[in-house]
């Protein structure tokens, strides 16, 4: 599930979280899934898909707009929760642009 919203008392910022039921990351893996070509899953080979690029390249994407990532863990689920907090200046810069997260 993915939501996007002005952060309330910002006003200058959006929030974005995505948030899944898969098995989640563990705690003590949180910071390494940034680096590139890190896989948690080693059973996986890498013809299964996933390079181990994706966290990378948000964070990488982030950084450049000004804004932060986050991982929690999701509240209501099993999963994890990926929050995203961009400056409104950065993502109004093209307002043709349209997320559609169905």
């Amino acid at each position: 599930a993915a939501e996007a919203a002005p952060r309330p008392g910002a006003g200058s910022y959006h929030l974005v979280t995505v948030t899944d039921d898969g098995p989640g990351i563990p705690v003590a893996d949180r910071d390494r899934v940034f680096d590139r070509f890190t896989r948690l899953d080693d059973g996986r080979a890498r013809d299964d898909g996933g390079a181990g690029l994706g966290l990378a390249i948000v964070r990488e994407l982030v950084r450049r707009a000004g804004g932060s990532i986050t991982l929690t863990d999701a509240e209501e689920q099993h999963g994890l929760r990926v929050c995203l907090l961009l400056p409104a200046s950065a993502v109004e810069k093209d307002p043709e642009t349209v997320l559609d997260a169905s």
